[in-house]
């Protein structure tokens, strides 16, 4: 069974930056996609970024122009770059392995913005 670990959340103000890691415990070359989602309280889950093992990319209209997902295949390792940080973006955020149409899950990891 695969396992995810996000780290690097945590309070930030308003316009500031984080980056956002999730260590992969197999080589996330294995997966169709790994992506990132987030949840805010009294929200549904909802997409973030996903890149593909093509390394095509997409973003929810949210959070385009500030948002980076990107992986380091070596380290098996997938990041979000996420800049311009705003109250909104406040939420439990949460890495997902994709491999034939099932999402594994790492336990999530809260970033709050302040105004």
């Amino acid at each position: 069974q695969v396992q995810l670990v996000e780290s690097g959340g945590g309070l930030v103000q308003a316009g500031g930056s984080l980056r956002l890691s999730c260590a992969v415990s197999e080589s996330v070359f294995r997966f169709n996609a790994m992506t990132w989602y987030r949840q805010a309280p009294g929200k549904q889950r909802e997409l973030v970024a996903r890149i593909t093992s093509a390394d095509w990319t997409n973003y929810a209209d949210s959070v385009k122009g500030r948002f980076a997902i990107s992986r380091d295949n070596a380290k098996n390792t997938v990041y979000l770059q996420m800049n311009s940080l705003k109250p909104e973006d406040t939420a439990i955020y949460y890495c997902g392995a994709v491999r034939n149409y099932v999402t594994t899950w790492g336990q999530g990891i809260q970033v709050t913005v302040s105004s």
